[in-house]
């Protein structure tokens, strides 16, 4: 594999599984040194971190729960003074939480936009103090921003779409400074959150034009692409890549 990102520093929020760990291996196999964030699971943290290491990187992993905003902060600082800078980050991590509108709990509205969405402005926020013509911001949206089909879902959607509105914004913050900022809005992928052979599935699949789940190293690809000198001139763009659930 090209090594487009060698000696970049990236820091994936939510990175210990799923898409997030699939994104950290990606990096990592480009040549960049990787830190990323976890809440609940350090063994499958620390496993994330050994894969990114076999690339010849740098790796580490931070307890950090991004509902939390001086966390998220401090999950910046330490990247930058353990990788010596910081050039790459991915508003990764997230939570849904599903359920009609009227058993609807405040708390999980209240945390799920605290996660979905302050996170990646306080990251943002934190990140480009540090970062230098060149940087690039990726968030990790959902399809559901543009497409909810199935009840339940209406806060997920609002958090998700709300991240179409912050990169539009502060791509115009950014652009003069050299730093990028964009979407990727994944569809249905297959991780332990969400698995081809989980209840959804089967509705899901019927949504879809291509009638798959996605990989989590099919979600990675793009985000690398992101991250890479190919695009310099991509900011302020959600771009969805989701087999067709929005076609």
């Amino acid at each position: 594999m090209d090594r487009r990102l060698e000696d970049k520093r990236a820091l994936v929020t939510g990175g210990g599984r799923g898409i997030g760990a699939a994104i950290v291996k990606r990096l990592a196999r480009e040549g960049a040194h990787v830190a990323l964030t976890y809440v609940g699971n350090a063994d499958r943290a620390g496993e994330t971190v050994k894969a990114a290491q076999a690339s010849g990187v740098n790796a580490l992993a931070v307890h950090a729960d991004s509902a939390d905003a001086r966390a998220v902060v401090s999950a910046v600082e330490q990247t930058v003074r353990e990788l010596g800078g910081l050039d790459i980050l991915v508003n990764n991590a997230g939570i849904a939480v599903i359920a009609p509108i009227d058993a609807y709990r405040l708390e999980d509205l209240d945390r799920t936009l605290a996660v979905n969405v302050r996170a990646a402005f306080v990251a943002t926020q934190a990140a480009v103090k540090h970062m230098q013509a060149g940087g690039r911001i990726i968030n990790v949206g959902s399809c559901n921003a543009e497409r909810m089909p199935f009840s339940g879902g209406a806060v997920y959607a609002m958090s998700k779409a709300a991240l179409v509105g912050l990169v539009k914004g502060l791509a115009r913050d950014l652009g003069p400074r050299g730093i990028t900022i964009n979407n990727v809005q994944p569809g249905p992928t297959d991780t332990d959150m969400n698995p081809a052979t989980g209840d959804f599935a089967k509705m899901m699949l019927q949504q879809m034009a291509l009638p798959r789940y996605a990989t989590g190293d099919e979600i990675a690809s793009l985000v690398a692409y992101l991250a890479s000198p190919e695009a310099a001139y991509v900011t302020g763009a959600s771009l969805s890549i989701d087999g067709g659930f929005t076609a």
